[in-house]
């Protein structure tokens, strides 16, 4: 009996000591958090269901060591409201993470000053229509030393640099892009600071504000560690400071769109490590810079300016990495020599607007990476094409194309065009955007006249142009059909005459008979609304339409949608809206009213689900949010259908990229950026998802991508869901894929998240070899096992598989790294196979190792925890123009890629 006394007081000793150990999160960290709670209408749904944030049932996003609040990561929860400023009281805060919330907004607290471990600030994100911060930065950031990433871009900040931001020592990423800064760059004086004292910052992004004076000399020294300087689309006059060419680490300079004057500075030739140069649109004067030497360039631009005139320099084919030439309105004359067309890497040559003449000779060995020559606006007078050349050769405004006689003139010379049913002439105004995209706004009505339009047929117009199948010359890239609101006249009469007064009483007759309509019209629809509510009874009874309420039952971002919406958003599911088949049905295209693209999955009758079954399923993807996971958007469940809705995905798949279906081109770095974002989504689902989901079929088609090549996991559900007991975990039934299906799977009969581990190595391998894991009886895995050799430090022993696309790349960054994390993810035995979050972090390490962010997630980008959704600001780095197989790379910045509407989705 005393024995067991003993061992309660030593059970209850342990407990007690646990409880110490562990503790609850510290109380006035917990007040913060409150406080901060108050501050949003939407705080996150976990937040404030128990007392302890950090205990056991965590406060999502909230991170605790020690009982101290160390990081608050909330990126895309839709929090609306204003930082409150205690959050200057979180003593220990090492990382906060407030990135794509448009509705937070006010003043950045001067207490964010007071968060003295703070590494990592990201408040807002770039991409995803940012937050709504405004006001000036805070002085108080320049005393937060342990600062290493600042992305405050994409908000309406105003008011100068403060020059106390020179104090961060150690800051890596400076990013102020997009916003309303004005004034000048703040150098260090006597006893000051400045931005000059950034020695290791290596980002200056400070593009798309209204900066302005001159860009200081005293701004550059060699000690610099500088690689981006994105100084475009401010107002800097002046000259180009010779200490520009000191700063040696630099890879990309943008100093475009500013009123920048004088000559170039001979010393920027000794920059050998920038790949892409852009002095475009500004008044630089003096001669044509000389960049022989400067080997690394792949992309230059620099047109708009009033440079002396010159013929073309020898330095044009002698740039072996070149991919890119821009030189519009450049004053160059003379001829073009044919070695300029042979250069093996050039994929794009602008010269409009020039003086260039004479016989245009491309010679007898045209580069087969030729696919754009732009000469628009010259004086050629003749041209020779004597080798096969099959891409886009642009001559309109040269006096070759008024020599009617010759016959391949037309080809050259204009721009084709398909007779119309009703032809309507209009004028075109293009126009450069700030992002210097190109704008024709076209009006399919002419305005001021007296005719009516429909209101639902012009919407119906806005829809049929959006699901068009136009195919833009290849000389552009994306485009996008933004319908914008039509001005429908207004009925004013200033006095009512005497036709009015016929039409008022014939209006009082039709009023008559359209009361009584309306009084048969409400009959019916009551008799309707009986039905869909009968319809919606059982497992769905309390979701059925209020009819006090009238609105449609929403599920944390879900809503319901009736059948009769998606057949109108679909023309009747037409068949030209269809994107594909699979087994769970057909998916469509649809439209709503508000313009949103939609894809809708539905269910055959073999697909068909219980009520409780589907009812649970959408509860499930409801609660599913990630930026790298495909959204659901609402249901539909009514007159015998079953219908999943979800965002719409113009990148396609993965899948139709690699295979070059798409038309879309993903170099290395885009290949590891869709990699990391699609790692993240599967870690979202395993270890984030309440409860924890196994997608059990990870492959290429269900891989998609947005207009910014932002990777989302998709069909994760449409299945029955069946209960893991041992973990808690919902997984679904078996419907593996051939190649990628987990080989411990044959024995056990049972998949895990170590399972989706394995498809996710096999994708990985895809993504090297640009083919399907099982190909002409050779499956991915065993030959990528059977190559492998650790002693080839560039291609460990893979070269022979490597898709010829990125072989040519000058830098495979982190290969060796990913091909050995690859073969790790498709061990045979689970056990030896890493997490999704441990995934994650080793592609972050290989991005950072890059000196890339391994915060971004768009492959369109180098950003901070960077992608975007339909309809917002677009990437303030983006360049309109499509480089090298329509998109150029650099090893630490990319842009965005074309896209193609007619991509498919693969479904299940």
């Amino acid at each position: 009996m005393g024995f067991v006394v003993v061992a309660l007081a030593v059970g209850v000793v342990l407990a007690a000591c646990v409880r110490a150990c562990h503790g609850m999160t510290d109380s006035q960290d917990t007040s913060v958090l409150r406080a901060l709670m108050d501050q949003w209408h939407n705080a996150p749904p976990t937040w404030g269901q128990s007392d302890d944030p950090c205990g056991d049932s965590p406060w999502e996003g909230v991170t605790c060591d020690n009982n101290k609040v160390i990081s608050i990561k909330l990126s895309t929860m839709g929090i609306k409201g204003i930082l409150a400023a205690d959050i200057g009281q979180l003593s220990d805060l090492q990382s906060l993470d407030l990135s794509f919330n448009k509705d937070l907004s006010g003043v950045l607290t001067p207490n964010i000053g007071n968060l003295k471990q703070l590494t990592t600030l990201l408040v807002p994100d770039l991409i995803l229509a940012g937050c709504s911060f405004h006001g000036t930065i805070p002085d108080e950031l320049g005393s937060l030393p342990k600062l290493s990433y600042m992305a405050l871009n994409s908000n309406q900040f105003s008011g100068k640099i403060p020059a106390s931001l020179g104090n961060l020592s150690s800051l890596y990423w400076f990013d102020i892009a997009d916003n309303q800064m004005s004034g000048p760059l703040p150098i260090s004086t006597s006893g000051g600071m400045g931005l000059d004292k950034l020695l290791k910052t290596k980002h200056f992004h400070f593009n798309k504000n209204q900066l302005s004076g001159p860009i200081p000399d005293a701004l550059f020294s060699p000690e610099m560690t500088l690689i981006h300087l994105l100084l475009d689309g401010n107002k800097f006059t002046g000259s180009i400071p010779d200490s520009l060419g000191l700063v040696s680490t630099l890879e990309v300079v943008r100093l475009d769109r500013n009123s920048l004057s004088g000559p170039v500075p001979s010393n920027l030739k000794n920059l050998t490590k920038v790949n892409e140069l852009n002095l475009a649109n500004n008044q630089l004067t003096g001669t044509l810079p000389d960049l022989t030497g400067m080997d690394a360039l792949n992309y230059v631009d620099l047109s708009n300016n009033t440079f002396d005139p010159s013929p073309c320099p020898a330095w044009f084919w002698r740039l072996p990495q070149l991919s890119a030439l821009i030189i519009q309105a450049g004053r160059l004359y003379g001829t073009v020599s044919p070695r300029l067309f042979s250069d093996a890497q050039l994929n794009q040559l602008i010269l409009d607007g020039n003086a260039l003449n004479g016989t245009l000779d491309m010679g007898r060995s045209i580069s087969s990476e030729l696919s754009l020559v732009s000469l628009k606006d010259n004086e050629f007078s003749s041209f020779i094409v004597t080798s096969s050349y099959n891409g886009t050769l642009a001559l309109a405004g040269n006096p070759v194309c008024e020599q009617a006689r010759l016959p391949n003139t037309a080809a050259y010379c204009n721009l084709t065009q398909r007779a119309a049913a009703a032809p309507y002439s209009t004028s075109l105004d293009p126009l450069f955007d700030s992002d210097s995209y190109m704008e024709v706004q076209v009006k399919l009505f002419p305005s001021g006249g007296s005719a009516y339009f429909n209101r639902s047929e012009v919407m119906r117009i806005g829809f049929d142009l959006s699901n068009q199948t136009f195919k833009p010359p290849k000389e552009f890239g994306p485009y996008y059909f933004i319908a914008s609101p039509y001005p429908f006249p207004e009925s004013r009469s200033p006095s009512k005459s005497k036709g009015v007064i016929i039409g008022i009483a014939v209006g009082c007759g039709v009023l008559l008979v359209a009361l009584a309509a309306a009084a048969v019209y409400a009959v019916v629809q009551r008799r309707r609304a009986q039905k869909a509510k009968a319809e919606l009874g059982g497992p769905f009874a309390s979701w059925a339409r209020s009819e006090e309420r009238g609105g449609a039952p929403r599920l944390k971002g879900a809503r319901w949608f009736s059948y009769e919406e998606l057949k109108r958003s679909t023309n009747n599911f037409a068949e030209v809206n269809e994107l594909g088949y699979g087994g769970y049905g057909k998916v469509y295209r649809g439209m709503l009213p508000t313009g949103q693209s939609i894809a809708i999955k539905r269910a055959q009758q073999g697909s068909m689900q219980g009520g409780h079954e589907f009812k649970t399923e959408i509860e499930l993807l409801s609660r599913v949010h990630h930026k790298n996971l495909v959204g659901l958007v609402g249901f539909c469940f009514e007159q015998g259908e079953q219908m999943l809705v979800y965002e719409f995905m113009p990148g396609g798949t993965l899948r139709d990229s690699l295979s070059g279906k798409s038309g879309l081109h993903l170099d290395w770095k885009k290949r590891l950026r869709v990699a990391l974002g699609a790692a993240r989504g599967l870690a979202y689902l395993h270890e984030l998802a309440d409860p924890p989901i196994i997608h059990r079929d990870v492959k290429s088609s269900n891989i998609l991508m947005d207009e910014h090549l932002t990777a989302k996991v998709a069909d994760f559900g449409l299945s029955k869901l069946v209960s893991d007991s041992e973990r808690g975990h919902v997984s679904t039934q078996v419907k593996g894929t051939l190649g990628y299906l987990d080989p411990e799977y044959y024995m056990s009969q049972q998949l895990t998240e170590k399972s989706d581990v394995y498809s996710f190595g096999v994708v990985m391998l895809e993504l090297i070899v640009a083919k399907q894991p099982i190909e002409k009886g050779k499956y991915v895995v065993r030959e990528a096992k059977r190559l492998f050799d650790a002693s080839d430090a560039e291609f460990c022993g893979l070269r022979g598989m490597v898709d010829a696309r990125i072989m040519n790349t000058n830098h495979l960054a982190a290969f060796g790294k990913f091909v050995q994390l690859a073969l790790r993810c498709v061990d045979e035995v689970a056990t030896a196979r890493p997490s999704m979050s441990e995934v994650v972090k080793e592609i972050e390490v290989m991005l950072q190792g890059e000196g890339l962010s391994s915060s971004s997630t768009s492959a369109s980008t180098s950003a901070t925890e960077f992608d975007v959704t339909k309809g917002a600001p677009r990437h303030p780095y983006n360049d309109p123009l499509p480089k090298k197989d329509k998109d150029v790379s650099t090893d630490s910045f990319d842009y965005s890629g074309g896209y193609s509407f007619q991509s498919k989705v693969e479904p299940k």
